[in-house]
């Protein structure tokens, strides 16, 4: 089978998924885009994720974390609520919309303007850092021998998988503004595939959609490496919105930071492929601000793509 045509159907697969899991029967349902008051005896907060990965993907992965927390809450409950792609998750947000969110440590400064405040790390921070895939078979060696072309990315406001790979790019003397061809495909698993089928040179992505991609996907990960990776920042947040009440903020984060503590809690963080749940303010949050200040000093201004 050629590599194209196992891209369309890898690709069709995804979108038919979701295409029917959102419109699923209650006994099957699919990825939830906004939420849905079923519990009608106690208030429902709606959890917002940002895209790590496909909408179907996602759902799977967080929806056994939403059922504990669900479990071990008496006087409210949680839905899971997706998003397409980065901007309508940062619409969302910008609008006050989810009750609690699970943003990248960029969208977490951009989610606390709108007032969201941070009750937890979403990981170890070790973890949170670029990765550059190529083909095995390509001619990239060195960060230059990108000049004149392409490389893919999720998005410009990714801060693991584009901003902090093209600070690297930067600092290796490959100037991302005129030297390469900057492609924002939408998802992690799109800038992976777009290296895999010679559409662009390296795609940037991070480590758990990397390993995600492997495990589902090992043919075509097969084809691949990691050629390049950055150093780590500070990994994702989790937030919740100012008027949530606080006992309800409180008992979520007691939940999430004690999630690793038992085998239960261990098997939901491995299919989120998150090691556990670490306490965290939006003060840990301050060297995303002065690494973000000196990337739009140096790089390009993050918004304006």
């Amino acid at each position: 089978m050629t590599k194209n045509r196992r891209f369309w159907i890898f690709y069709t697969a995804i979108a038919l998924t979701s295409i029917f899991g959102c419109n699923a029967p209650p006994e099957n349902p699919g990825p939830q885009y906004g939420s849905s008051p079923v519990h009608g005896d106690v208030p429902v907060y709606n959890l917002a994720i940002h895209p790590l990965y496909n909408p179907t993907k996602l759902f799977s992965a967080y929806q056994p974390l939403v059922d504990y927390l669900n479990s071990h809450l008496e006087d409210a409950q949680i839905t899971l609520e997706a998003s397409r792609d980065y901007d309508t998750f940062e619409k969302k947000y910008v609008n006050r919309q989810p009750d609690f969110l699970l943003p990248n440590p960029w969208q977490t400064l951009q989610a606390m303007e709108s007032g969201y405040q941070v009750i937890a790390m979403a990981g170890e921070p070790e973890d949170f850092k670029g990765i550059f895939i190529v083909r095995k078979d390509g001619p990239i060696e060195k960060p230059a021998d990108l000049k004149g072309k392409a490389v893919s990315y999720p998005s410009p406001t990714a801060l693991a998988a584009c901003i902090m790979p093209q600070y690297f790019l930067h600092q290796n003397g490959v100037d991302v503004n005129r030297d390469i061809e900057n492609r924002y495909v939408g998802s992690q698993e799109s800038s992976i595939m777009n290296v895999y089928l010679g559409l662009t040179a390296a795609g940037a992505t991070w480590p758990p959609p990397w390993r995600a991609f492997q495990r589902d996907h090992p043919q075509e990960a097969a084809e691949l490496k990691v050629i390049w990776e950055t150093e780590p920042l500070i990994n994702n947040s989790v937030m919740a919105r100012n008027d949530v009440p606080a006992g309800v903020r409180k008992k979520v984060q007691q939940l999430l930071i004690t999630l690793h503590e038992t085998e239960k809690g261990r098997d939901i963080l491995a299919g989120m492929d998150t090691a556990r749940f670490i306490f965290a303010e939006d003060s840990d949050y301050d060297i995303v601000r002065v690494f973000v200040a000196q990337f739009e000093k140096e790089v390009r201004p993050i918004e304006e793509q």
